[in-house]
């Protein structure tokens, strides 16, 4: 298995005691993770914290492609504990059983007063026999993601409150309150949106830079009911997989109601439910005189199947409610400094794109330090992709989002928006899937390297020009409609004959068809599927089965094809 001493070399702990490689600041997923990385391959980290473990936190809902991205990381850096959140069943038997399954991304338009239209519904799910996503009751996930850092050697302080952040030439510095003071040779800033880092150096960026507007409220429930007892329908009308089994997005004129279920499985002992509002807060200010709960509830009441969903549920901790949650910075990287996830930006939890991005950013920034610590070169431009990939998750995802919630009000518009995004699932996992094969029967990291050679970092596919073509379309057309300049359903099926038009929107799986509810590809769409790639398909993603990549290098051949083996029927 590559690991340290494959290709990693040896890095000198320094001596002075309070004197660290790295200092993290946060133990949540993306600090613990990336501690345990670099503490695994001989770095001295030293973890910060202002919380304490366990804890509350939100970001629950898994994708297929952060599985895949977490299941790398395992064993690049040969850290095997981080393999069991890249399954259910990894995640019941090695950390315990309180999280939920996770088999699709479900989606269910509602209006004012109105039973939900079932002509309305969709559902995607991500084919895969070799992972099951989940929804992580991140208490308990972080806990075991921070344990797992300190058993590899991380000095942890919790309670820790980072009064000041030194940036000097030759060393970083944090100082606590009580006058504690920490030296590295390195700092990372994982802490969120209320980052140090940030705040001394001033890097949030304006907010009017973000196109995307929305606040939020959300708290964890029990007794809130399946969405698939709360819908008057027929059985023709009900999904290949059981609504209560995936992520549940209950959609409205700009804003979404989240309910993702931690017992939703026999296996688990967990009985609450993640739950959550998210609206435009042009359009819904925050009511004066109020509470979360009540106004949660009050807009739940708008819509009969979503007030059903939520009528017997009760609360078991505080509500968070949170003003606008967009924000980004003007940078996320300079000498011996950087911000990790989102402390570098956040726009919205819908798409589940939170746990995807960090794992992401991790896979670029751990090899990058690891060899900056080897060579005693902390110096900016060695971490220039990180930046460019952080502010180009945060770009997209932005415009994504932002689209999305103009087309909510319009169903045409929302399922021709609905498929731009699943468009890309497929081969993006594909692609990734293509260059971890070629890393794992070769062991040579460089393989890793060189997959960040793409036109577009943070793009869903980012080495496709056909898709940001596509994707570039989808901007233009809902922003036409933000803007007054066109109505929702003209725009709706202009955008949906640009899908079906579109090159790279792969056949046989559903994508292309408006009239597709339910994208669930089995084995004979996918062979047929990898059959058109092979012979049909675009020549920019020729190589997800050709075993050439993007830039004409030989791919190895896979044990089976890529649709039979990693894009196979689900779980």
């Amino acid at each position: 298995m590559p690991g340290q001493q494959s290709g990693y070399r040896p890095i000198h702990r320094p001596a002075a005691p309070h004197r660290y490689d790295v200092i993290i600041l946060g133990s949540g997923i993306a600090g613990s993770t990336l501690g345990a990385i670099l503490a695994r391959q001989g770095a001295s980290v030293l973890l910060l914290d202002a919380g304490t473990h366990p804890r509350f936190a939100v970001g629950e809902s898994t994708t297929l492609y952060t599985l895949k991205v977490f299941r790398l990381l395992a064993r690049r850096y040969d850290v095997p504990e981080l393999e069991p959140l890249t399954s259910y069943d990894g995640c019941r038997d090695e950390i315990g059983p309180t999280s939920g399954t996770k088999r699709h991304f479900g989606f269910i338009r509602h209006e004012e007063g109105k039973e939900p239209d079932p002509a309305e519904f969709n559902q995607f799910s991500p084919p895969s026999k070799v992972l099951q996503t989940s929804h992580l009751f991140r208490q308990d996930t972080d806990a075991y993601l921070f344990h797992t850092a300190i058993r590899y050697g991380c000095t942890v302080r919790q309670a820790f409150f980072a009064e000041d952040v030194d940036l000097a030439e030759d060393h970083v510095a944090v100082t606590g309150r009580g006058g504690e003071r920490y030296e590295g040779r390195y700092l990372v800033d994982g802490s969120g949106f209320r980052s140090p880092l940030a705040a001394k150096l001033s890097l949030r960026e304006p907010p009017e830079n973000l196109k995307h507007h929305s606040r939020s409220l959300f708290t964890h429930m029990i007794g809130v009911r399946p969405t698939d007892e709360c819908l008057r329908v027929e059985a023709a009308d009900r999904p290949p997989i059981p609504w209560v089994e995936g992520t549940m997005h209950h959609l409205f004129e700009r804003g979404w109601f989240w309910s993702i279920p931690f017992n939703n499985t026999p296996d688990s002992r967990n009985p609450l439910v993640s739950v959550g509002l998210t609206l435009d807060e042009r359009l819904y200010p925050k009511p004066e005189g109020m509470t979360a709960e009540e106004e949660f509830r009050a807009f739940a009441a708008r819509f009969p199947a979503v007030e059903r969903l939520f009528a017997p549920a009760r609360t078991v901790r505080p509500w968070v409610s949170a003003g606008r949650i967009q924000y980004g910075s003007t940078r996320t990287v300079g000498h011996r400094w950087a911000l990790l996830s989102h402390a570098a930006g956040f726009i919205d939890p819908l798409y589940s794109r939170g746990l995807t991005n960090t794992g992401e950013v991790i896979n670029s920034l751990a090899w990058r330090l690891l060899d900056a610590l080897a060579e005693d070169d902390f110096a900016e431009e060695r971490f220039g992709y990180v930046d460019e990939l952080q502010r180009g998750l945060i770009r997209y995802n932005d415009e994504l989002v932002n689209c999305s919630f103009v087309s909510f009000a319009d169903h045409g518009l929302w399922n021709a928006v609905y498929r731009v995004w699943c468009a890309a699932e497929v081969p993006i996992n594909l692609r990734f899937d293509r260059f971890t094969e070629r890393y794992m029967e070769s062991g040579d990291d460089g393989v890793l390297r060189a997959m960040e050679r793409a036109d577009y970092p943070g793009l869903l596919v980012p080495g496709s020009p056909g898709y940001k073509a596509l994707f570039d379309e989808m901007v233009r057309v809902c922003e036409a409609v933000d803007r007054g300049e066109r109505t929702a359903a003209d725009a709706g099926r202009e955008l949906i004959a640009v899908v079906q038009n579109s090159p790279v929107v792969l056949e046989h799986i559903g994508v292309r068809d408006p009239g597709c509810r339910f994208i669930y590809p089995q084995g004979g769409d996918l062979r047929k599927m990898s059959q058109w790639l092979a012979h049909e398909g675009p020549d920019e993603l020729r190589y997800l089965t050709t075993g050439v990549d993007v830039h004409g290098d030989p791919l190895p051949a896979p044990a089976s094809t890529p649709a039979r083996e990693a894009m196979a029927v689900p779980h």
